[in-house]
């Protein structure tokens, strides 16, 4: 039996401990997953920024290294109308950024994409047959889904909003992951895209209890312990955590972003839109106080940051983060430098302590 005070999502997706690593692109891999995965929780594969031949690497990697259930996270947004009049507003707003730093204003923008979930992922999905897919920003089309859950897949997406989770249950999903504001990384929202509707995890996971049948996640601002005790205590039936692996060694961010998390306070968050389009939480950095974390300038998701890319070239290897996202959820402060296999099971054990005192 087990010893948590709900083991619906245990029973659901075959884990053992009620930890899900939060699948953040560019920031972890097929390593972390591995850790988290053979500690015991469910490890996380974001395919968002990964070619086809990279996901079946990586998911290659997973599958030869541990037979424990495997989380492939996707996108799941609509890619955006060509504005070349948007885009070069948003350009001309950064020329004194490539003065000062010498690129090449004139240089064609790089692009800056993140695929969508489609039919050549949701094919590679079948051949591996993952024991979980989840999904941001809502889900994709109903065909795939349903092509999805065929494999015998849980479905998974994120809910900002109570409307958000009751729709997602509605078209399907098998758990809701409640996405406070105080998370870090892009916000999961899809229903509306006004920030006025945003609500932190404390409201927001007990609010999204009552209205789903299915079991819910939380996340956003769980940092130790403490946070998965007030996660089942809110009706939670695991927590899922991303800001806290950060913190490992097998967490893909750079030495400055890394230097960052151990620096800033938790009140040195924002919600920025300038390196992608999309509202997400990320370290402040000295562009997002210059040009306004939300800037209506900023071109549609995921367009946003090809015209940083430039700047960024020239500045992160200078060991500079002026142009750079460094996604981090409030809870940083919490944060501990261990191997992802220890962290999950320290956390986990903690938190049982706390609950069985």
């Amino acid at each position: 039996m087990s010893r948590w005070p709900d083991s619906r999502i245990l029973d659901l997706l075959g884990i053992e401990l009620p930890i899900i690593q939060a699948p953040m692109a560019g920031a972890t891999g097929s390593a972390m997953a591995i850790a988290v995965s053979n500690a015991g929780g469910l490890g996380s594969l974001p395919c968002a920024t990964l070619s086809i031949e990279q996901m079946r690497q990586e998911l290659q990697a997973f599958s030869q290294a541990s037979q424990r259930p495997l989380n492939v996270n996707f996108f799941c947004h609509r890619s955006p109308t060509p504005d070349s009049e948007r885009d070069a507003r948003w350009k001309q707003a950064l020329k004194p950024y490539y003065d000062a730093l010498g690129a090449d204003f004139e240089a064609p923008t790089p692009v800056s994409n993140r695929a969508p979930f489609d039919a050549a992922a949701c094919e590679l999905v079948e051949a591996f047959r993952p024991a979980v897919v989840s999904f941001h920003f809502g889900l994709p089309d109903a065909e795939l889904v349903r092509r999805v859950k065929a494999t015998g897949a849980k479905v998974l997406s994120s809910a900002t909003t109570v409307a958000e989770a009751v729709w997602l249950e509605q078209q399907g999903c098998d758990a809701i992951i409640a996405m406070g504001y105080e998370a870090g990384g892009h916000r999961g929202m899809f229903l509306s895209s006004d920030l006025n509707t945003q609500v932190g995890t404390l409201a927001l996971v007990p609010q999204v209890v009552d209205a789903v049948q299915v079991p819910v996640i939380a996340a956003g601002g769980i940092g130790d312990a403490r946070g998965i005790v007030a996660a089942f205590a809110l009706g939670a039936s695991a927590v899922q955590m991303g800001t806290a692996y950060l913190f490992c060694p097998e967490a893909k961010i750079s030495a400055a972003h890394r230097q960052a998390l151990h620096t800033h306070a938790e009140s040195d968050t924002a919600l920025t839109n300038l390196f992608t389009g999309r509202p997400a939480r990320g370290i402040t950095t000295r562009i997002m106080r210059e040009l306004g974390p939300m800037n209506p300038a900023a071109p549609a998701f995921p367009l946003a940051g090809g015209a940083l890319m430039p700047l960024r070239a020239i500045s992160e290897p200078q060991g500079n983060t002026d142009f750079s996202n460094l996604w981090s959820g409030q809870a940083l402060r919490l944060g501990v430098e261990l191997p992802a296999a220890q962290l999950t099971q320290q956390l986990a054990n903690k938190a049982l302590a706390l609950l069985t005192r």
